[in-house]
Order: structure tokens, then sequence, then C-alpha cells
């Protein structure tokens, strides 16, 4: 008599079936490891103490990107992130997280290369201003992201958001904090002070509210710097990526 093998264990699916995150990171690794503490944290704050996300995790090396930002190479910045987008695809992510507000210059390429839904970090950011009643924003970040339209232009033609920016001076300088200090982990207090006083004359010029408009800059400044509200980008996309996550 032929004896039976045994059947292969099965595991009964959890009640809630959690999508697969796809995360281009390393844009620096600074802000990436905010995302992915933050991501955990969001699923084992909803699902309970043992829970995490699932994951796939990109990471440049930043240092490549950053030379290519500044020589205006950004067809070849592009093509390297719509590559990683479809390694991360192809690995099974369900939905992808560009892990920078200024690389999301290359964001409508990826959509339009890729199968899977991008999620955007200027949809829950814009969201959570709409939802606050405010119209008039502050906008700081690399001065790509403060100059390019592909950030303005979102915000204001998918949102119907207000968008002011710092003058050129201060410009320079938020651009200077983040690649010379707070993508190397540097923290200094007399950028603290300076990014307050940018966001005083923001706010003097009638921004309801500031938009934190680079990964990093979450690092640097919080709520007691400012005296309209801030809107982390770092913090509302990840918050956006565990209810993508958790469906």
């Amino acid at each position: 008599m032929l004896q039976q093998r045994p059947k292969p264990a099965t595991f009964a699916p959890h009640a809630m079936a959690m999508k697969t995150l796809g995360l281009l990171g390393g844009l620096s690794w600074e802000s990436s490891a905010e995302y992915y503490r933050l991501i955990n944290q969001g699923v084992r704050d909803a699902l309970g103490p043992t829970h995490s996300a699932q994951i796939l995790l990109w990471s440049f090396n930043f240092a490549e990107l950053e030379a290519m930002q500044h020589a205006g190479d950004w067809p070849t910045l592009t093509a390297r992130m719509v590559d990683a987008a479809r390694r991360l695809e192809e690995a099974g992510a369900d939905t992808l997280l560009i892990c920078s507000n200024t690389m999301h210059q290359c964001a409508s390429a990826i959509e339009a290369q890729t199968a899977i839904p991008l999620l955007h970090i200027i949809d829950p950011t814009a969201q959570a201003i709409r939802a606050a009643g405010l119209t008039r924003i502050g906008l700081i970040g690399t001065r790509f992201t403060m100059e390019r339209d592909f950030y303005k232009g979102r915000l204001a033609d998918h949102h119907g958001l207000d968008v002011i920016v710092p003058d050129a001076e201060d410009r320079a300088e938020v651009h200077r904090v983040i690649y010379q200090e707070l993508v190397a982990g540097r923290i200094e207090s007399s950028s603290r002070e300076a990014y307050r006083g940018i966001i005083g004359r923001l706010v003097a010029r009638g921004a309801q509210a500031i938009v934190l408009g680079c990964t990093e800059i979450m690092l640097l400044i919080g709520a007691e710097d400012s005296p309209v509200p801030l809107f982390d980008t770092t913090v509302l996309h990840a918050g956006g990526a565990v209810r993508v996550a958790l469906g």
C-alpha cells in the first residue's frame, strides 16, 4: 500500500491582506530611515504590537544622484529612477513611493513606464492642508522643488492651493542647509534659526501654513519653530502609505 505524502502546510490569510510597498529611497538615507520607521510604526499602531509593513526598498547612492541634480542631468536621473521602479515592480511591489520631494520631478515618467500606482507625495500633503481649511501656503525645500513647476504646479492645479516661496537669498540658504548639512545628518542650531527667520518672512507675506517640501527638513524644524502650522511631507506621505498598505 502506497503511503500518502503529507500535504504542504497552508497558512490562513490574515483578515486584512497587506499590500507591499516599494520605496525608492537613499534620497538621502537619512529621510529613508524615517520613512521605514514611520510606516512600520503606523502598521503596528493599526494592527497590533508584533505587526510590521511589507516593504521593498531600493536605496540609491545619493552622491551619484546629487551630482546629476546639480549638473542638470535630469534625463539620466529619470532613467535611473524608472529602472529602479521597474525592479521594485518586478520584485512584487503593489504601490511605489519616491522617498524624496525633489525626485518627484521623475514621477510622471515612472507612472508612464510602470503598471503599479505611485503614491505622489504632494497628494496626502495637499489633502491635509485642504482638510484644515487652508489655501495659501509657504513652500520650503531644495531649489529644484521651490523653483520648478513640477511641484508648485501640482499643488495649484490639482489641489487649488496658492503657493509662495522664499526670495532668492532665502531659497539659496534653504538649499545649502539641505545639501551641506541635513543629508549628512548634521543638525546645526544656527541653521534652525535661519529657517525660523525664513518661515517668519513667508508668514509675513501671507502664508497660512508652511509645507516642509524636503524629506530631511523634519530633522531640523518642528512645530515650535513656526507661528503657523507645519505640514511635514515625510510624515504625511508615510501616513498615506500606511493607509494604502492596509487597504
